[in-house]
């Protein structure tokens, strides 16, 4: 045997024992192995385009509920809080975050695939359609994760907007952690493709979860709910205070007062 036959023996050992390693990987995952393409795909995109970097190893347990809030500044908050979520200290287990998203969006195609395996739960901006509710509460009961974005919209001023007092009303109902998740440099643009054509360097600081079984069993008033809201937010705006922002930036906690006294 010469050594170019070898080689090329080998080399194609190691294809194959790649091409194995990876389709184990794809097929062990609890949640299909399209879910495992879409992560694989995600955290490479993130990585080479974005530089993604955390403050801390993901405080996301490898099981149970959970409700996963984060600020709201690019199209990309999506891909970006899903990245390296499951790099908990307990498991390297990638795991599925349901996030509540406009329906115009969800329909979209190729959209409408990755968010449908992703459980991502479609609303209409009015809010007068509970279903997506239902599905949310279904999701947490089944032991799974869902992500809202409390400020209701994208938001490219510095800080962060007053919190929707629904995201206070589903973690109270579900009785679930709620996990803050606090986005940097997020890429923005004039248009809602751009951001994805846009190389910055973001980072994600990651907050302790917040306990809300304080307020458990309480009668749901508008003034319960905004003081869990405000809470939330809070404890949003602690997590991004965690990394250092620019210098002409605003700290979100400042910010966020603002919003309160002139809300």
């Amino acid at each position: 045997m010469d050594s170019e036959f070898a080689a090329k023996t080998v080399l194609v050992a190691y294809l194959f024992a790649a091409a194995g390693i990876i389709l184990w990987q794809a097929i062990r995952n609890r949640d299909g192995w399209q879910v495992w393409l879409l992560y694989v795909i995600d955290r490479t995109y993130l990585g080479l385009m974005y530089h993604w970097r955390a403050n801390r190893r993901c405080p996301i347990p490898a099981n149970g509920p959970g409700i996963v809030i984060a600020n709201h500044r690019s199209p990309l908050d999506p891909l970006i809080v899903w990245n390296n979520h499951h790099l908990s200290e307990d498991s390297r287990q990638i795991r599925v975050i349901g996030f509540l998203m406009a329906r115009e969006y969800y329909e979209r195609p190729i959209v409408h695939w990755i968010s449908r395996n992703l459980r991502s739960i479609p609303l209409e901006r009015d809010g007068r359609d509970m279903k997506p509710i239902r599905d949310a509460l279904t999701i947490l009961k089944e032991g799974g994760l869902v992500a809202v974005f409390p400020e209701g919209q994208i938001n490219k001023e510095h800080g962060m907007l007053e919190g929707n007092t629904g995201v206070a009303w589903l973690a109270l109902k579900a009785q679930v952690p709620v996990y803050p998740v606090y986005v940097h440099n997020a890429p923005q643009g004039n248009t809602m493709i751009e951001p994805f054509f846009t190389p910055v360097r973001v980072r994600v600081s990651y907050g302790d979860p917040v306990d809300l079984s304080a307020y458990y069993g309480r009668r749901k008033s508008q003034e319960l709910l905004r003081e869990v809201a405000d809470l939330l937010m809070h404890h949003l705006a602690l997590a991004g205070a965690e990394i250092e922002e620019p210098a002409d930036a605003t700290d979100p906690r400042e910010t966020l007062q603002m919003n309160r006294e002139t809300g």
